[in-house]
């Protein structure tokens, strides 16, 4: 017990280092480097094999070499697999130097259950990029508290979407993996609380509203200080998001935040009780009235799901006309 906690101590002391320092970069990709496709959360029912297999061929045609976990397509009721199972996959793709990324099949649920299982040590000596978004939120924050940027981008089940809907989703996801600049222009919205500031600059972290909420009280909790946070959400009720919210800044997540930008807020349910506002002044209520809040970045569970690269410092710059955000 005392060893848990003495670790979780220094595990906090080193997120309070990382929220003022540049993070490792992994490497770039090239031609014949290696990636691996694991599933460490929900299940690949045989029907979406044939989209796993289509991303393995859309790397392969970027001159990629790709390997597939070895359980992915295993069923254990929710997930891909056992926990042990899942595990082991991803266990095998941080260890092995051979492998340059790392790329979610997809999310669902269940990448919480096999964080403490994992051993970050070969990893952190060798970075390699871990690539997803939704319930992959969960390994983005424990590793940004290692001090190593990833990515929040498409998954291998995105193909699954329209090829005409998805353009921007690939192109900035392939842009990234092989280093090339990104800068996004942020259409306008009525909602968008600027505080007349020109320009904000900071390390973008967060992710999946739901995921982000459930890491508080543990080491993979982010330090929001001196940060852009993205956060997005789908399938939930505004009463559920409201709580997720309020949760997060009782925890103190807006406290010296710069900025939040919203990605796409999917599918809100509709609830017998109406809420009485948009999900977007709902948003507003909840975050401090000082804090910057830009919405429609085009990123979360749409088709159009740009990457973000998480931990990098960025530049806000907002305008009358729209905004745009770009990486150093």
């Amino acid at each position: 017990m005392k060893k848990n906690i003495l670790a979780l101590g220094f595990l906090i002391t080193f997120s309070s280092l990382v929220s003022q320092e540049k993070l490792i970069t992994p490497a770039y990709l090239k031609a014949g480097d290696t990636i691996a496709i694991v599933a460490p959360a929900g299940i690949l029912k045989p029907s979406r094999k044939a989209v796993v297999l289509q991303a393995k061929q859309l790397a392969e045609s970027w001159g990629l070499y790709v390997v597939l976990g070895k359980n992915m397509f295993h069923q254990n009721n929710h997930f891909a697999g056992t926990d042990n199972e899942r595990a082991a996959d991803f266990q095998e793709a941080l260890d092995n130097k051979n492998i340059k990324a790392i790329w979610a099949a997809r999310g669902g649920y269940g990448s919480v259950r096999i964080l403490d299982k994992l051993d970050f040590t070969k990893f952190t000596q060798n970075p390699k990029w871990i690539i997803g978004y939704s319930d992959i939120t969960a390994f983005h924050n424990h590793i940004h508290n290692l001090g190593i940027e990833t990515l929040h981008a498409m998954m291998a089940t995105s193909l699954e979407e329209k090829p005409e809907e998805i353009i921007e989703t690939i192109s900035t996801f392939k842009k990234v993996l092989y280093g090339e600049n990104l800068s996004y222009k942020i259409p306008l919205s009525k909602y968008n609380r600027t505080q007349n500031l020109d320009t904000i600059q900071g390390q973008i972290i967060g992710g999946n509203l739901a995921i982000l909420t459930s890491m508080l009280g543990s080491n993979s909790q982010l330090n929001t200080d001196d940060k852009i946070l993205f956060i997005e959400e789908i399938g939930e009720y505004k009463y559920a998001i409201d709580r997720m919210l309020q949760s997060l800044k009782r925890a103190n997540y807006f406290t010296n935040v710069k900025a939040v930008v919203v990605g796409n807020m999917s599918l809100i349910k509709k609830n017998s009780t109406k809420w009485g506002s948009s999900i977007e002044q709902l948003i507003l209520d909840a975050i401090p009235v000082d804090i910057p809040v830009i919405f429609n970045f085009p990123a979360g569970h749409e088709a159009d799901n740009r990457a973000l690269i998480f931990g990098r410092k960025t530049k806000l710059n907002i305008s009358k006309e729209h905004s745009t955000l770009s990486f150093d």
